[in-house]
């Protein structure tokens, strides 16, 4: 898969989450077979650039791969004005986000809320390429909900905007993330516009991306909770994708490798105060998913970096993690 001059090593996307999508979890992810991991998203406010969450959003620094940013908000000359700041600190790709379902982000009119103005989408649209030489990705919902599936046309709206690729969840905002994603809308995307288009939602398995390639025709995939505590998910994918085989879970030895090794990421990342505290949910989603509620209960109270890694460690040679 290709966006703008950028292959991709295979067409396997990580979901922008706010967040959660930290350079330690992107790098992790391409790691273990992700093609392109895309950062949280930022506000396209000037006034927040500088405060501590978005400077960490905006660090790139050693990451492989494309480095691609995503960036929020409905005035069309903030977004451009983003966009370029964006760019001077390494963005080799620009991502649109309209698709965000969040209260907090639709009542600016931004992420989701922007699927009920389609003249405004494409004043933004128009303004972001043109302020950038770089590809200009974009992010949407099927539409705002289950009434107004206008995903069609802002699709068509996005390819006469410039746009390099359009990634879709197959939901509306309406649904949240509640119930089955809806792959029709996708599907009537794909065979709507000629440039490339990745499905989101609810690819959990390596069985589902098979049954939503073939189900819509797109040209990716994108994964964004399902890899929450389950990174190796991407190669696991990609893996069935190339040989229809599949590839067994990884062995105890390596799952507490990498544990081990993206908590001390966080904690070298953010500082040992504030990464203990982001690693309690990716330790945390690690712990659900192999059915240790008890062992996430006893890892949230602990109150120390180095209490957290001795804890970890543990965790392995105690328990069946």
């Amino acid at each position: 898969m290709k966006i703008g001059p950028y292959q991709l090593d295979n067409q396997l996307i990580v979901a922008p989450m706010a967040g959660v999508t930290d350079l330690p979890f992107r790098r992790l992810c391409r790691r273990l077979g992700a093609g392109l991991a895309v950062s949280e998203m930022l506000s396209s406010n000037p006034d927040v650039w500088k405060t501590e969450k978005s400077l960490s959003r905006m660090d790139h620094s050693g990451e492989d791969g494309i480095r691609s940013v995503q960036i929020a908000g409905c005035e069309p000359e903030l977004m451009a004005q983003a966009a370029r700041f964006n760019v001077e600190r390494g963005a080799q790709i620009i991502d649109i986000n309209m698709g965000c379902p969040a209260k907090k982000v639709n009542k600016k009119l931004a992420g989701s809320a922007l699927l009920r103005h389609p003249d405004l989408v494409r004043q933004i649209l128009d303004a972001v390429v043109h302020a950038v030489e770089v590809p200009v990705t974009l992010k949407i919902r099927t539409g705002w909900d289950p009434d107004n599936r206008n995903g069609v046309d802002i699709a068509r709206i996005a390819e006469q905007s410039g746009i390099a690729a359009l990634a879709v969840h197959g939901r509306t905002r309406q649904c949240m993330y509640k119930g089955e994603a809806e792959y029709d809308t996708i599907a009537a995307i794909k065979a709507a516009i000629s440039i490339p288009v990745v499905a989101n939602g609810d690819i959990d398995s390596p069985e589902k991306a098979r049954q939503v390639l073939d189900k819509t025709g797109v040209d990716g995939l994108m994964v964004g909770r399902p890899a929450q505590g389950r990174p190796w998910i991407f190669r696991e994918i990609h893996h069935y994708l190339e040989t229809g085989q599949h590839l067994p879970p990884p062995p105890k030895a390596e799952r507490q490798v990498l544990m081990q090794e993206h908590l001390q990421a966080l904690h070298d990342f953010y500082g040992e105060e504030r990464g203990m505290r982001i690693a309690r949910k990716h330790v945390g989603w690690y712990l659900d998913n192999q059915q240790q509620p008890e062992l996430r209960r006893r890892f949230n109270q602990l109150d120390s970096a180095t209490a957290q890694r001795e804890a970890l460690a543990g965790f392995f040679e105690q328990f069946d993690c």
